[in-house]
């Protein structure tokens, strides 16, 4: 089945630009929305540059603002007839270790990450139950099969509620026309990590882009992006000892 019409948050950089572009060499139409409208109206013109054939809608969006999140889903949905993928992308990586005077970006993150999460799922079901039929993808990470120290601590945490949230509506529309699938990218050049110099296996935006879209389109329940060497390092990380754990975040 190909989804035709897709909406994406946290669309104005870092992955969700580089999912929107890859959809676009793929003739989708895309619902984009993001806080920053000149990114978004800049990303706009570039994907018609790419393919002049589709068509691209874009909205300002705070995810934070849940009353607004179910307004602009809405309003994409009316706009374009229907939804036919929902990718839940946008977060955040702010934070610090718990107890050290940041608790205003740990729970920033803590709100952005998961509670702002559910909000954008909690109005593309609907939109899709209405429809029976749709594809909701939430993009977690490989941080969320594992606890992590100092700035990724929280986010951490916020990805595997995600991951396992996401679980759960899966299992609730089993046997039903709707797909829930995860994201789990491994390391990947974006905005949220521009400042982390050492990070093993990182790729560049593009690669790991190509590859979420990659496993987006399977449709799978749970995928690993990029698959080597994230899809076996998942079982070695809920293994690995705390002092590894330490040198890797």
């Amino acid at each position: 089945m190909i989804r035709k019409n897709i909406l994406i948050t946290g669309a104005s950089s870092g992955l969700g630009k580089g999912m929107a572009i890859e959809f676009a060499k793929m003739g989708r139409n895309l619902a984009l929305c993001a806080r920053r409208m000149e990114r978004l109206e800049e990303l706009k013109t570039e994907l018609l540059a790419i393919n002049p054939d589709i068509n691209v809608s874009i909205k300002t969006l705070d995810v934070d603002n849940h009353e607004q999140v179910f307004e602009v889903f809405k309003a994409f949905k009316s706009e374009m007839g229907d939804l036919d993928r929902v990718i839940v992308n946008a977060g955040m990586g702010k934070g610090a270790s718990v107890g050290t005077g940041y608790f205003y970006a740990n729970k920033q993150t803590a709100i952005t990450n998961f509670v702002s999460a559910l909000a954008q799922c909690e109005v593309a079901l609907e939109i899709f139950r209405e429809q029976n039929a749709g594809h909701l993808v939430t993009i977690s990470s490989i941080s969320a099969f594992r606890g992590a120290r100092r700035a990724m601590t929280v986010y951490a945490a916020t990805k595997a509620g995600l991951s396992s949230m996401t679980e759960g509506m899966r299992v609730d529309l089993m046997d039903t026309p709707i797909k829930v699938s995860t994201v789990h990218p491994g390391f990947i050049r974006s905005e949220i990590n521009d400042k982390v110099k050492k990070v093993p296996f990182i790729v560049d935006t593009e690669t790991g882009c190509k590859a979420m879209v990659k496993a987006i389109e399977k449709e799978g329940a749970n995928s690993y992006a990029p698959a080597w060497p994230w899809a076996f390092m998942r079982f070695v990380l809920k293994v690995a000892p705390l002092s590894w754990l330490k040198k890797m975040s």
